[in-house]
């Protein structure tokens, strides 16, 4: 098998690229160990940034999104029992979209399949070959048979536990890590929207958040031990959590219905670098994870794979390759910028193990300044509206077909 540039992982980074390499005219081919249907019915929130939406739009798979997303033009920051808003459009210009991310990648898979793009699902034993030379391959098996794909390069877009990452040689990357000592307990629950914008909560036993699905399904997290057993949280039990940590003074109600699903996600921030070695560009997950207080994951990858695109592109369409070397410069400044602000929004709504009321009252200090000065509040919107692509090339070299 030959193909231009070789993909692993049909996750948003994998898909998207690929999507973008047929704008250009350049062939690609996706391997993912996944089955279609496991991909798309794996349930993760989406808070889009507004150059994601753009740029969904602008390469024609945006329709749905269109329709079925929920603009927000702000988010509430509750503290001592009270909302105060961030008004982000007003600051900014700019807005957010709720759009699923596994509604992203069913979007992205049929097009990609409706364009004839070959996506190989459930292929196993996945390896990568030659990423020095100028002939990389994928190596995997498919239907019981071992097959090998020559490329020109290879995305590694597998996420953080995929195996292009550690097919890089000991030495040539650099790690840098913090695990978080609490995670999130998300659920799904049948029960009417309650409220028309998300609501980020510091209360003294923990961070809360009420986000939504659609006006019938929402989705809310809180705080929690990251090894805790789910077993150990009744439905009753967390409502009875969400009602003291939602607890407001205003004319606001929670809502509680049946919790139609329940999980407990760890939460680490992690950067990669560099993101690339040889003809092996990593991109999305495999390069950098954020805790989701930033809702800036999905948005990430998309930037990713938006720089490497166009890098690439130039390649085949004039032989640059200055830009290919700019890759992971261009990308991490980002990055950085993306794992500063999902720290200051980590640090500044959980309690952390051993904080006294000292670090709590600074943490209210921070909320105050936040929501009362304009400055601090345009900081926060411009962060969570998403920052610049920052790209090393100014204009796409793919015109929408």
């Amino acid at each position: 098998m030959r193909t231009q540039v070789g993909i692993v992982g049909a996750g948003p980074a994998g898909l998207l690229l690929s999507h973008l390499l047929h704008l250009q005219g350049i062939e690609s081919a996706i391997f993912e160990d996944r089955s279609r249907e496991a991909i798309e019915e794996t349930v993760r929130a989406g808070v889009l940034e507004q150059g994601t939406v753009d740029m969904l739009n602008e390469t024609g798979v945006g329709d749905r999104m269109r329709r079925e997303g929920t603009v927000h033009h702000g988010i509430a920051l509750r503290f001592r029992g009270g909302d105060h808003r961030i008004a982000m459009t007003e600051l900014t210009g700019k807005s957010i979209m709720l759009y699923a991310q596994h509604e992203v990648i069913k979007d992205l898979v049929k097009a990609r399949l409706h364009a004839g793009g070959p996506i190989l699902f459930q292929v196993s034993d996945v390896a990568v070959h030659g990423l020095e030379t100028d002939r990389p391959s994928i190596c995997f098996t498919k239907d019981g048979r071992r097959q090998e794909a020559v490329c020109d390069f290879i995305a590694g877009c597998d996420g953080f536990h995929g195996v292009c990452r550690p097919s890089i040689p000991a030495g040539a990357l650099t790690e840098y890590a913090r695990v978080y000592p609490f995670g999130w307990l998300g659920i799904l629950a049948q029960v009417h929207r309650l409220s028309e914008e998300l609501i980020y909560t510091l209360h003294e036993r923990g961070f809360a958040l009420v986000s939504t699905r659609s006006p019938d399904l929402q989705r809310l997290y809180f705080q929690c031990d990251p090894e805790d057993d789910l077993a150990l949280w009744p439905d009753e039990r967390i409502w009875a959590e969400f009602r003291l940590r939602l607890a407001s003074t205003e004319n606001w109600q929670l809502h509680e219905g049946p919790i139609t699903q329940k999980s407990i996600i760890g939460m680490r921030s992690f950067v990669v670098e560099p993101m690339r070695h040889g003809r092996l560009f990593l991109a999305g997950d495999a390069a950098h994870i954020v805790p989701p207080t930033g809702a800036k994951g999905l948005n990430l990858a998309v930037a990713d794979v938006r720089v490497l695109s166009r890098a690439i592109g130039a390649y085949y369409a004039v032989g640059r390759t200055d830009l290919l070397d700019q890759y992971s410069e261009v990308c991490l400044r980002r990055v950085w910028m993306a794992q500063r602000f999902s720290w200051r929004m980590t640090s500044m709504l959980h309690r952390f193990p051993h904080d006294d009321a000292f670090h709590l009252r600074l943490q209210l200090a921070e909320l105050d300044e936040t929501t009362t000065s304009r400055a601090a509040a345009t900081s926060l919107a411009e962060n969570y509206v998403g920052l610049p692509f920052g790209d090393a090339s100014p204009s796409p070299f793919y015109e929408r077909r």
